[in-house]
């Protein structure tokens, strides 16, 4: 995934909504005269403790991390993906959790042997990994940027001791603030992940968190929401946080701040400096296909007539026993992407960027007609929320604000038959 995925919703940002199959006839086919960018996503599942937040595929390590074992699944997992992607070259890797850093540089160093072998990286290609202030040391980050990895997202989260401790956060500021240190002199390009609405914040100590990251001129911030996702701790025992009108003025302050600092805000919750836009989550948020492997890595693959996607076994365990089976077994979920699908799948990625995509990459990127979205896009856009360009899919300043009820839309759409 991506550094989209800490709760990746603003406060007046989209919800996705619960896509209802329709019944009806046969399954059309989606022609695709070319296929999209590839990137591949490599999920690594331990951290030092669950985050009460959290609700990603991490699970709290008890004992080292299983390298040796996690390394040879890996690479039988990418052995058995490898016919589904041949030809096509990867434009960007991000290595996500989880803590990756929990990794030895040696572990990560024979990952991305593995990625050379098998997929003939570009020697450019955006390289990133994830990494916890709590498990950062100087040698280690200096380490991973000899072996390959060109980028690091830091999961700061806060400079606040007392907000670290609600989140659960196994660092506090002072760590926070020497990895940053750290991982500045070892990479040319750092992002800082960020949250905000944190239990009890006010508006003033959201903004000191804030101006606290800018200070470090990092070259990529994100920013994201708290929210209480299902299954979490925090959802089944919600903390005290501000109300809606606090968090909307620090998603303000944020925005306001951020550009008097030169940042461009080129997606909901992202913010870089002048080409220094993540390519991993470019991809992503303009349908672009990726491979995900590890222990609940989803994937989106597009082929000439189809699209599919792929979940692999979430559990550590089994994803650790079947993988190296070589006969598919942890792979959990494998199914074409429904034709009536496609308008909301796609709208929900490109509508988050902010300057949006060129209106061809509708046909190019889903093999489907403009006629399937051609009325909704042409009430949309009597209503101020898209802006009045044929030549381009793109929200109005309107439009961003209400971008769930602009996403929601398209689920209507395909009523062409």
């Amino acid at each position: 995934m991506t550094e989209k995925s800490k709760s990746d919703t603003t406060d007046r940002s989209p919800r996705r909504p619960t896509v209802v199959a329709r019944e009806g006839g046969p399954q059309k086919k989606n022609l695709l005269l070319s296929l999209p960018p590839l990137s591949l996503y490599v999920h690594v599942p331990w951290c030092v403790r669950k985050c009460p937040y959290c609700d990603f595929n991490s699970h709290a390590l008890s004992g080292d991390v299983p390298e040796e074992a996690y390394l040879q699944a890996l690479e039988a997992d990418l052995e058995q993906a490898i016919p589904q992607i041949w030809g096509r070259q990867i434009v960007s890797v991000f290595i996500g959790g989880g803590t990756p850093s929990l990794l030895s540089a040696a572990a990560v160093d024979r990952m991305l042997g593995l990625f050379r072998a098998y997929l003939g990286l570009w020697p450019e290609t955006e390289i990133t990994l994830e990494a916890n202030p709590g498990t950062a040391e100087a040698g280690r980050f200096k380490d991973y940027a000899r072996n390959g990895i060109t980028r690091l997202s830091l999961g700061v989260q806060s400079f606040n001791d007392k907000a670290l401790k609600a989140l659960g956060r196994v660092h506090d500021g002072a760590q926070a603030r020497a990895a940053i240190g750290m991982a500045l002199d070892a990479f040319e390009q750092v992002n800082l992940d960020i949250m905000y609405a944190l239990p009890e914040q006010t508006p003033e100590q959201s903004e000191e968190d804030c101006r606290t990251a800018l200070a470090y001129q990092p070259q990529h911030l994100s920013f994201y929401h708290l929210t209480l996702e299902p299954n979490t701790y925090f959802a089944k025992y919600p903390p005290p946080l501000p109300d809606d009108d606090s968090s909307a003025t620090m998603q303000d302050n944020i925005v306001a701040l951020t550009a008097a600092h030169g940042y461009e805000r080129y997606e909901v919750s992202a913010y870089a400096r002048k080409n220094c836009q993540a390519i991993h989550n470019v991809n992503y948020w303009e349908f672009g296909d990726y491979l995900g492997i590890g222990p609940g890595a989803h994937s989106k693959l597009s082929f000439p007539d189809r699209v599919i996607r792929q979940v692999r076994r979430r559990n550590p365990d089994a994803w650790l026993a079947e993988a190296p089976r070589r006969d598919g077994s942890h792979i959990a979920q494998n199914a074409e992407i429904p034709y009536h699908e496609f308008p909301f799948e796609f709208m929900l990625n490109v509508l988050r960027l902010r300057e949006g995509v060129p209106a061809s990459f509708y046909f190019e990127r889903t093999g489907q007609s403009w006629t399937t979205i051609a009325e909704t896009i042409k009430q949309l856009r009597a209503r101020g929320l898209l802006i009045n360009d044929p030549l381009r899919i793109q929200t109005t300043p309107l439009g961003w604000e209400f971008l769930n009820d602009v996403q929601a839309a398209f689920l209507e759409d395909n009523s062409l038959q």
